[in-house]
């Protein structure tokens, strides 16, 4: 990109950063739809400012070609917002890139195997973050960023600020989950997090949370150690958490409450992934079927 491309570029990339966050954005939106406007530059190696149809169609040919399907919507979206709220200009020829729709259900732990994993977890500080995600449902980063006053022991309940759509919920916290917590909370003396990161030094006051990457790396060392083959992660807990809630009886309204979805459709697809479910199924097809036969042989008798 030459320099006065550049400087364009430059310039309209910080309009598009700061209508993002005018527009209320969460953080990784904003992120990601950056992202998106950069790697369109990149890849065209100008100012993306005065891009024909087929420029786009290009490049979204090469992204389809090296990215998932969830890069390429990312990028979609990003570089849609940046020409109709930057540039002003309408993109509807945008729609030609169609992602298809793709269902796919995560593979889900039982009862016993995220015992397991807790079980052959080293340290105690990562079993205990593996508790507290799992029995409260939350993603990785919610349990990362609770803090102590977060916890309400009078009502046993967990205050989740800011989850999915900015929205601040209250979730169920267990008696187990709170011993737990307290025990662990006794042994690290921070005065804020839950989950505090390792002081570098002894002298030196924690100020910053457990790294991501070192908890899902040891997520993944304690499945391996756990003996289990399925290709899971720490969202796997979320997703069990809720499997096991359908399986166990709470209505579909009650686990959408406790994880926080927005639409009833995310929650009710859980329902497909439970044994409990299929076992149902099972017998009232079999059931159904039995009446058939019953109903066939009464037929046949009457006619004789």
């Amino acid at each position: 990109m030459n320099t006065d491309h550049q400087a364009r570029f430059d310039s309209l990339y910080d309009q598009h950063v700061r209508a993002l966050k005018r527009h209320g954005k969460a953080t990784k939106t904003v992120e990601a739809y950056g992202l998106a406007v950069r790697r369109l530059a990149h890849f065209i190696d100008r100012c993306p400012d005065d891009l024909t149809p087929e420029d786009l169609n290009t490049y979204f040919e090469w992204l389809i070609d090296t990215k998932g399907w969830s890069t390429v919507k990312l990028d979609r979206n990003g570089i849609r917002f940046f020409y109709e709220q930057i540039l002003g200009q309408s993109m509807p020829w945008l729609t030609m890139v169609r992602p298809p729709k793709i269902q796919t259900l995560p593979d889900v732990l039982t009862v016993e195997k995220i015992a397991n994993i807790i079980h052959c977890t080293r340290e105690r500080r990562y079993k205990v973050f593996w508790l507290a995600t799992y029995s409260m449902g939350l993603r990785l980063s919610k349990t990362l960023k609770l803090e102590i006053a977060d916890i309400d022991s009078a009502r046993m309940r967990v205050h989740v600020r800011l989850g999915k759509g900015n929205k601040d919920r209250f979730v169920i916290l267990p008696a187990i989950t709170l011993q737990a917590l307290r025990r662990f909370c006794a042994e690290h003396r921070h005065p804020r997090w839950l989950f505090p990161g390792h002081a570098s030094t002894p002298d030196v006051p924690v100020d910053h949370l457990m790294d991501r990457s070192t908890l899902q790396r040891a997520f993944k060392q304690a499945v391996a150690d756990a003996g289990i083959r399925k290709r899971v992660s720490i969202h796997s807990l979320r997703h069990s958490y809720a499997t096991h809630l359908v399986e166990a009886g709470l209505s579909l309204r009650g686990v959408q409450d406790q994880l926080g979805h927005v639409s009833p459709t995310t929650t009710a697809r859980y329902v497909r992934m439970t044994e409990v479910s299929k076992q149902n199924q099972d017998l009232v097809i079999n059931d159904l079927v039995e009446r058939l036969t019953g109903a066939l042989r009464a037929s046949s008798t009457r006619a004789a």
